[in-house]
């Protein structure tokens, strides 16, 4: 009854059959692995002492960044060079930019230090001057920017003194010197009131002082005879770690893959049993079976079978 599996016909769908339910297994498996990973970040996030808890150590010894040194605190010194501003960034759903100084270090290398967020239009707002002289900043490790890091406008086209990602890749076209592949966030003043500098640390939040009656130093802004206070912008979790909306995406596509071989299975009983009742009703003679009837007597029926429905007696 069912020796019509063995025909070539059968051969195509039994083989498609065999390769796409492991394939759908498979990726199911694979994507519930990627949802599991991110569970398992952001446990181990969770367990993480706080970042004012935790002590300091130099920028050189937690490169590269990666899930386990992201969020921790560096220290650097050296001296602010050129700044930049980073516009289209929102914080406390208000849209601002993030100032951005480059601290050149001893070995001659610039890190990017986020010195804080200000609420306006890039180039419009002013920004407090980076302070002078040796200074040395304690802030949250974070890894280079991406074309897919949210808030990050990879558009181009921005003005003089303006960035879309804070990238060591699009940052050391701007700058004669290196750039470290990684950033901190400051989250306190790096800067007193009348622009006296001051050594940045990590831990709670806090707000930077307005500098007061001085013209805004660097790249990146226009000078006034006042600047708005920097407000810290938090450190973000890793790329592809924590429970977010990409995490719960993972989990749906684990179901799909699932269902696409469910429905596979499905399909594939439900042609057998289509095919098998189909051979069935050909044994029994309810159906003419097209391989062995006879072309002239299929012919001659359909001749006749006009004068039979007119009621015209067919002459044998």
């Amino acid at each position: 009854m069912y020796r019509f599996l063995l025909t070539p016909r059968w051969w195509g769908i039994n083989l498609f059959v065999v390769l796409a339910i492991p394939f759908c297994v498979f990726m199911g498996t694979w994507q519930l692995g990627r949802f599991e990973d991110r569970v398992q970040t952001h446990e181990a996030a969770e367990k993480q002492p706080a970042p004012g808890t935790r002590a300091a150590e130099p920028i050189d010894e937690l490169l590269p960044v990666d899930t386990v040194t992201s969020g921790r605190p560096a220290t650097a010194t050296g001296r602010y060079a050129d700044q930049f501003l980073v516009p289209g960034r929102k914080l406390d759903d208000r849209t601002g930019f993030y100032v951005v100084g480059m601290l050149r270090t001893d070995s001659g290398k610039a890190l990017p230090v986020v010195r804080g967020w200000l609420p306006g239009k890039a180039g419009h707002t002013s920004v407090p001057p980076a302070p002078t002289g040796d200074v040395t900043v304690t802030g949250d490790l974070q890894a280079s920017e991406s074309a897919g890091t949210a808030g990050v406008d990879a558009t181009g086209g921005l003005p003089d003194g303006q960035v879309g990602m804070i990238s060591a890749a699009s940052l050391v076209n701007l700058v004669p010197y290196d750039v470290y592949d990684a950033w901190v966030t400051l989250q306190r003043s790096d800067v007193r009131t009348g622009g006296e500098a001051a050594t940045g640390t990590s831990g709670t939040s806090g707000t930077e002082e307005t500098a007061g009656n001085e013209e805004t130093a660097g790249k990146g802004g226009k000078g006034t005879s006042t600047a708005a206070a920097l407000r810290p912008v938090p450190a973000a979790a890793a790329q592809g770690t924590g429970l977010d909306l990409k995490a719960f995406q993972n989990l749906g596509y684990l179901c799909e893959w699932f269902v696409f071989a469910a429905f596979v299975l499905f399909m594939w009983f439900r042609l057998v049993r289509r095919e098998a009742e189909a051979a069935r009703d050909m044994r029994l003679g309810l159906v003419a079976d097209p391989d062995t009837a006879d072309p002239d007597t299929a012919a001659s029926d359909q001749e006749a079978t006009p004068d039979r429905e007119a009621g015209t007696p067919t002459v044998s």
